[in-house]
C-alpha cells in the first residue's frame, strides 16, 4: 500500500510560506518579518493533551514576547472550533489564550510544514514546533508524538539559544541556560589552533574552549 510521504521543510531555508485565517484575522508569515516566530500544531481542538499545551504556551507568552518572539498555533480544524475551544479553556481553567491560532482545515500549512504524519492519522497534525527568524528563515524543529505533551520552558530555552548564537558567534552546549557560558567555535587551521590557548577563553584544548557572552 503507498502513503503519501510528508514533505519536510528545511533547516536554514526560508520557511514555507503561509497566508491563512486565524483567530486573530487573516494572517501571513510575511507579517512577522523582523520578528522570531513560533509556529506550532495540535492533532485537535478540545483535547487535554492540547489543553495543556496551550495553557502552558498562554502562561508563557510574555516570555516569548521578551525575546522579541510571537506565538502562532495551529489545528486542522476550523476558526469557529478554535474560537469554541479558546472560550472553552478561558471559562474552565482561568486561562486567556493570547496569540491566533490558524484555521487549516484545507491543511495547506500543515502540509507545507510536514505536520500530517499517515502513520499517526491521516487528518490531524502531530505535534509539531518550528522557530523561523527574523528573516522568515526556519531555525529548528521539533516532532513530537500525540500522546506526548511538549516542554513550554524547553522551547523558550531553545530561541534564547538560537539569539545567544546568532548575536555572539557561539554554540551553545548540552543544557545550556541563558546566562551560561559558551562554546568558542573551534579553530580552522593549525596556526589558529596553535594560538588558541592564549585568546583568553577558558581553555581545555585547542578544539574545546568556553566564553562567557
Amino acid at each position: 500500500m503507498n502513503e503519501t510521504q510528508p514533505t519536510l521543510p528545511r533547516l536554514n531555508e526560508p520557511a514555507p510560506d503561509f497566508h491563512t485565517k486565524t483567530t486573530h484575522g487573516p494572517r501571513k508569515l510575511a507579517d512577522y518579518k523582523g520578528r522570531w516566530l513560533v509556529l506550532f500544531s495540535h492533532p485537535a481542538d478540545f483535547t487535554p493533551v492540547c489543553s495543556t499545551e496551550f495553557m502552558a504556551f498562554a502562561r508563557n507568552h510574555d516570555r516569548f514576547l521578551d525575546l522579541g518572539c510571537d506565538l502562532i498555533g495551529l489545528s486542522v480544524d476550523s476558526t469557529h472550533s478554535h474560537i469554541a475551544w479558546v472560550r472553552s479553556i478561558k471559562q474552565n481553567f482561568g486561562v486567556d489564550i493570547r496569540f491566533p491560532i490558524i484555521d487549516d482545515i484545507s491543511m495547506q500549512v500543515s502540509s507545507a510544514y510536514g505536520m500530517i504524519m499517515p502513520g499517526a492519522s491521516d487528518t490531524s497534525a502531530v505535534r509539531a514546533t518550528f522557530v523561523i527568524d527574523p528573516e522568515g528563515t526556519l531555525r529548528a524543529m521539533l516532532y513530537y508524538p500525540m500522546p506526548t505533551g511538549r516542554s513550554i520552558d524547553e522551547i523558550v530555552r531553545l530561541v534564547q539559544a538560537l539569539q545567544c548564537a546568532d548575536a555572539n558567534g557561539v554554540a551553545t552546549p548540552e543544557a545550556w541556560q541563558s546566562g551560561d557560558r559558551a562554546i568558542v567555535p573551534p579553530p580552522a587551521t593549525v596556526e589558529e589552533a596553535e594560538k588558541r590557548a592564549e585568546q583568553g577563553y577558558d581553555y581545555t584544548d585547542w578544539y574545546f574552549c568556553t566564553t562567557q557572552v
